[in-house]
């Protein structure tokens, strides 16, 4: 079958485009047409960024957040509050919450969430090291924000469980945001009032129980 793409390198630029999430192949290749309308410099740029990122970026040794520093600029900034952990699932989630500057403590960044399906299970997220922080017992609260799903409300429980016998608070983020929606597209509104509404876990799980 013949290719609808004149050139090889044309279509294989194209092919690596499209494996990136939420780009299909025409936007795939309107991008690469548009980098070829570039000079080279420019393009040279854009690879060597993209390099760059991938060989020196740091996740920070406390939160797991992407960072410049082996420390993030939120776990160093003295001026947030230590004893209160907000969990999420992944760094676009901090980036949202803080876009609503309702928070003012910590974060600790899962890197997913548990799915069966997806062969993603406790052991492949940052569970332990968030258990090993509350153990340190400087942390008073943890507010459990995964997004409103059936995997979300699965790690949320595996995570209350876990850290039941340390006697910290663990709080749920209110339901402002709708069951089944991912916590990086709520308005920022809508997210800092579910922060700043959070109720306690065990009641939360009281209620969906019944």
């Amino acid at each position: 079958m013949n290719s609808p793409y004149p050139s090889a390198l044309l279509e294989n630029a194209v092919n690596e485009f499209a494996n990136l999430p939420g780009i299909g192949r025409k936007s795939a290749l309107r991008l690469v047409l548009h980098l070829l309308r570039q000079d080279e410099d420019r393009v040279a740029n854009f690879a060597g960024t993209m390099l760059k990122l991938k060989r020196e970026i740091k996740y920070c040794a406390v939160c797991h957040n992407i960072s410049d520093t082996e420390v993030c600029n939120i776990c160093s900034d003295k001026s947030r509050d230590s004893s209160l952990i907000c969990v999420v699932e992944n760094v676009k989630e901090v980036m949202a919450i803080e876009k609503t500057v309702q928070f003012g403590g910590l974060y600790h960044v899962l890197g997913g969430i548990i799915s069966p399906i997806d062969g993603i299970g406790p052991s492949d997220l940052e569970i332990a090291s968030l258990e090993e922080r509350v153990k340190s017992g400087e942390v008073r609260e943890v507010i459990l924000a995964l997004s409103a799903t059936m995997e979300g409300d699965t790690t949320n429980f595996y995570i209350y469980r876990k850290l039941q016998p340390y006697g910290v608070k663990v709080s749920i983020i209110a339901r402002g945001v709708s069951i089944g929606d991912e916590i990086e597209y709520a308005d920022e509104v809508t997210l800092g009032r579910s922060i700043m509404n959070r109720t306690p876990f065990d009641e939360s799980y009281k209620l969906v129980s019944k």
